[in-house]
């Protein structure tokens, strides 16, 4: 028998919703939330790294959580990109990893979630 293999409609695949207030709102309390959030990002890391397949995120917060959660995305790729060319006791990865703590740091405080990698 031949398999016959249906093509992925985009246009069905449910949006993830990540709302960066979801301590102040409680949401955080719901099963699976944390999960959630962690999946997302790492499948968004997965894609700046070139990894195939969009992942339909929506973020949801205040400006400065919307941006913060973007720029700990970019220094976390910025440091996986230095960890990866210059290996790890190189400076430009250990100054690469001060500006990602930073940023984590930053993100935990402007939205009370901890940050899914270390």
């Amino acid at each position: 028998m031949n398999k016959v293999e249906k093509p992925l409609n985009e246009d069905k695949l449910n949006n993830v919703v990540i709302d960066l207030n979801a301590v102040n709102t409680g949401q955080i309390n719901e099963g699976g939330f944390l999960r959630m959030f962690g999946w997302a990002v790492e499948k968004i890391l997965g894609n700046m790294f070139g990894g195939s397949g969009a992942v339909p995120v929506q973020i949801r917060g205040n400006p400065a959580q919307v941006s913060s959660f973007a720029n700990t995305l970019a220094s976390e790729k910025r440091y996986m990109d230095s960890w990866r060319a210059y290996g790890l006791d190189d400076p430009r990865t250990y100054k690469d990893r001060a500006i990602l703590k930073k940023s984590v740091s930053n993100f935990e405080r402007l939205t009370g979630l901890d940050w899914p990698f270390e």
